[in-house]
C-alpha cells in the first residue's frame, strides 16, 4: 500500500509539472481559478491517501461552487493560499521532473546511444568510451530513485500546505462537517414527511368533516325550500351539520397541536408533557423534577416531540397499556427518559420516526439514544442543553 501511494505522488506531481503551462495561465484569472486548483488539490490528496473533505457539495456544479466561493471570504483564508503553493510548487516539479527523469533515461539508455554513436551527456558528465556508458546505467538507476524521492517529498509539502490552510487534518472537524451534512439530509426527508402527514391529516381529518357539513347545509337549504313545515327534518340535519362542524373543529386542533402545542409555548415543558400524558390511550406514570423555565424553545420542543413519538411507539408496537416518564430539567440541561416493559426490538433506523427525532435532538446539541432488547422492554433517552450550541 505505501509503494502504491509513492507512485501516486509520484505521478500527481508528474502531471502538475506537464499541466504547468494551464495552471501558469489561471494566474490571470486567479479569483476564479483559485476555488478550482484547491478543490482538485483535494482530490489530488485523497488519492494519495490523505483524509480530506471535499468542499464541493455533489449538488453545485463547478461554476455554482466557484460563485460561492467567491462570495466567501473564506476564498482569501483557504482557496487562494493553496493556489499559490500549488503554482510555486508545479514549478519546483517540473524541474525536478524534467531534469531528473530526463537525466535518468539518458543514463540508464547511454549504452544503447552509444551504439548510434552519440554520447548522452548528462550535466557534466560525457561518456568516452563503452565501459564509461556501462557505469552510467546504475547511475541513471540512482537518479531516477532520487527524482521519484524528491517528487514525493514535494507531494508531501503540498499535504502540508493544504493541511496547514485548510485544517484538514482536524478528525474532529472532518466528524462534524460529516454529521452535519448526514443531519441536513435527514431533516429535509423528516421535514418533507412532516409536511405529508399534515396534508394526509387534513385531507382524511378536517377536510372530509368540513365537506359533510357544507353538504349537510345544502340538504338543509334544499329542505327548509321544498317543505317549510318539516320542521323534524331541517332540525336534524342542523344537528348534523353541528356535528360534523365540532368534529372538523376538534381535527383542526389535534393538528395544530401537533405542528406546535399550545401549552408548550403557554405553560412550559413539564405541564405540556403531562398534558401529552392525559391525552394519552396508555396509563403513563410521570415524575418530573427541576425547573423547565430555563429552557430554550428549540430544546423543549425536541423533547416535547420525543416523548410524544415515544408515547405514539409505545401505543402501537409494544404491546402494553402503560408507561413511564422521568424527567430532569436543570439551568445547564434537561433529560428525559420514556420506559415500557413491551416487546422490545426497537431500532431507530426502522422507520418509527425516531430517527428524525434524533436529528432534531442533535439540532439542538443534544442526543437520542434508545436501548430496547428484544422481550426486555424499550427505553427511550433524551438529553440536551438548556440552550442550543449555535
Amino acid at each position: 500500500m505505501a509503494q502504491i501511494r509513492v507512485v501516486r505522488r509520484v505521478l500527481t506531481e508528474s502531471l502538475a509539472a506537464m499541466t504547468f503551462p494551464i495552471l501558469l495561465l489561471s494566474i490571470l484569472i486567479a479569483p476564479v481559478s483559485a476555488p478550482v486548483v484547491a478543490e482538485i488539490d483535494r482530490s489530488r490528496a485523497r488519492w494519495c491517501g490523505v483524509k480530506t473533505m471535499p468542499l464541493r457539495p455533489s449538488t453545485h456544479s463547478w461554476a455554482q461552487w466557484v460563485v460561492l466561493q467567491l462570495r466567501s471570504r473564506s476564498i482569501w483564508r483557504t482557496d487562494f493560499p493553496i493556489f499559490v503553493a500549488a503554482v510555486l510548487l508545479s514549478v519546483l516539479s517540473l524541474v525536478v521532473t524534467f531534469f531528473g527523469f530526463i537525466g535518468a533515461v539518458a543514463l540508464v539508455f547511454s549504452p544503447v546511444f552509444w551504439l548510434f554513436g552519440i554520447a548522452a551527456q548528462v550535466g557534466p558528465f560525457t561518456p568516452k568510451s563503452v565501459q564509461e556508458t556501462l557505469l552510467a546505467m546504475p547511475a541513471g538507476v540512482t537518479l531516477g530513485a532520487v527524482t521519484a524521492s524528491v517528487l514525493t517529498g514535494i507531494s508531501l509539502l503540498r499535504d502540508l500546505v493544504l493541511r496547514t490552510f485548510s485544517r484538514s487534518r482536524d478528525p474532529d472537524l472532518l466528524a462534524k462537517l460529516e454529521e452535519l451534512r448526514t443531519s441536513r439530509a435527514s431533516l429535509t426527508a423528516a421535514f418533507e414527511f412532516e409536511r405529508q402527514r399534515i396534508e394526509r391529516d387534513l385531507h382524511d381529518g378536517a377536510q372530509q368533516e368540513l365537506v359533510a357539513v357544507v353538504m349537510r347545509l345544502g340538504m338543509l337549504e334544499a329542505t327548509a325550500t321544498a317543505a317549510a313545515t318539516d320542521q323534524e327534518r331541517i332540525v336534524q340535519l342542523a344537528r348534523q351539520a353541528q356535528a360534523h362542524a365540532e368534529r372538523a373543529l376538534e381535527r383542526l386542533r389535534d393538528t395544530v397541536r401537533d405542528i406546535h402545542p399550545r401549552e408548550l409555548s403557554d405553560l412550559g415543558l413539564i405541564a405540556a408533557v403531562r398534558e401529552l400524558a392525559v391525552r394519552s390511550p396508555l396509563r403513563v406514570e410521570l415524575t418530573s423534577t427541576g425547573d423547565d423555565t430555563q429552557l430554550s424553545s428549540p430544546t423543549a420542543t425536541a423533547v416535547y416531540f420525543t416523548v410524544s413519538e415515544a408515547l405514539t411507539n409505545i401505543a402501537k408496537h409494544a404491546g402494553v397499556g402503560s408507561a413511564r416518564i422521568d424527567m430532569q430539567c436543570a439551568a445547564t440541561d434537561v433529560r428525559v427518559r420514556v420506559h415500557d416493559d413491551g416487546l422490545g426490538g426497537a431500532r431507530i433506523d426502522a422507520g418509527s420516526g425516531l430517527a428524525g427525532l434524533r436529528e432534531r435532538m442533535r439540532s439542538v446539541g443534544g442526543n437520542l439514544e434508545i436501548l430496547s432488547p428484544a422481550g426486555g422492554g424499550t427505553e427511550v433517552v433524551a438529553s440536551a442543553p438548556s440552550q442550543p450550541t449555535w
